[in-house]
């Protein structure tokens, strides 16, 4: 320990929040992405990490830099936080189907965990150094996917805890034990579990890798569905979507898996007239796009957040946030008017 960093540690005990806050901040991007795996929704993980920083100045006089390093003290109770959250606050219920004149078809499926929430590519930023131990088994952009981040919602709450830790965190089972009051054979146990309910529930197993973010491959399969969406051209669509592409739309509990499920639902959106244009970002290391609804009159205002997921040159996944969200990515609520709609009526027909 340095002594800038002793200093700080104990002008931050005797009451200094200043030096607690230069502590502290250097931890807090890394601590929110924590409890947004831990938990699935970012506005959870906002609120958890308040609350940590909260019990850590109220601790901070009990903080012994000898027993445990600041960071890991801050993740323990990060964990301990998170975990409380899931076990007082039920989950946000799933919502109706509310998209006006369209009749949507039968889903294939309805998905548990309607509570899942996009996370800006700008919170998650570059890796950060340190963040993950040499026992991670998984690289910031897989581990922070939608498809992990919404596999972990569905094992217990403690095995989830154990499996970021370990997994994601690479800390040591010794560690992990520490930070749970648990012992080592306990957490082992656990991870052995959370491993093997992960496995089950990723989906995708075998898919080509996608392209590196940001490249011309990825740039190219964005531009191309932004082009099929906007047109509302189904023929483009199905030439861009995987056999198996997974459709979802949180909190609406319909799921739609494989190309023609998809292609129906899309037909349905388009059959009723309804014309977007798209605005990318980026959420969970994947390609995004804000949508906006077209009005006759030119108006076009928020209708949501699509979050595409790519393997090799096609689209392997797609998921509908509602427009709430798009403030978190610098997405405003409207665009500027349009004064007319190119190839407004060239939509091609639903049956293809």
């Amino acid at each position: 320990m340095t002594a800038v960093r002793s200093d700080l540690i104990s002008k931050a005990q005797a009451g200094d929040g200043g030096a607690f806050r230069e502590l502290t901040e250097p931890h807090r991007r890394e601590l929110q992405v924590h409890c947004y795996r831990m938990l699935g929704s970012l506005q959870d993980a906002e609120d958890v990490v308040q609350e940590t920083l909260l019990a850590a100045w109220r601790g901070i006089g009990g903080f012994v830099e000898e027993r445990a390093t600041l960071r890991t003290w801050l993740y323990r109770i990060a964990t301990n936080q998170s975990l409380n959250a899931r076990r007082a606050a039920g989950r946000r219920p799933a919502t109706a189907w509310d998209v006006p004149d369209v009749e949507p078809p039968e889903p294939t499926s309805l998905g548990e965990v309607t509570w899942l929430e996009p996370c800006p590519d700008a919170l998650i930023g570059s890796p950060i150094e340190g963040a993950s131990g040499p026992e991670s088994r998984y690289e910031l952009t897989e581990s922070i996917s939608l498809a992990f981040v919404t596999a972990l919602q569905v094992l217990p709450p403690r095995q989830i805890a154990v499996l970021i830790l370990r997994d994601v965190l690479g800390f040591h089972s010794r560690e992990v034990a520490g930070m749970l009051g648990s012992t080592v054979d306990s957490v082992n146990s656990a991870l052995k579990r959370a491993r093997s309910g992960l496995q089950r529930r990723l989906q995708g197993a075998g898919r080509e890798p996608p392209p590196a973010p940001g490249s011309p491959d990825e740039a190219a399969i964005v531009g191309s569905f932004v082009r099929a969406w906007e047109s509302a051209d189904l023929d483009a669509l199905v030439a861009l979507l995987t056999d198996d592409v997974f459709v979802s739309m949180p909190p609406i509990p319909f799921e739609y898996t494989g190309r023609d499920a998809a292609i129906r639902l899309c037909g349905s959106i388009f059959g009723s007239g309804r014309r977007f244009d798209l605005v990318p970002t980026r959420a969970n290391g994947q390609p995004a796009l804000g949508a906006y609804l077209r009005a006759s009159t030119g108006a076009r205002r928020a209708a949501g957040l699509y979050v595409l997921t790519v393997a090799g040159d096609r689209i392997c996944a797609m998921t509908r946030f509602e427009s709430g969200v798009l403030p978190w990515f610098g997405l405003p609520g409207s665009l500027p008017v349009a004064s007319r709609w190119p190839d407004q009526d060239r939509a091609r027909p639903i049956g293809r």
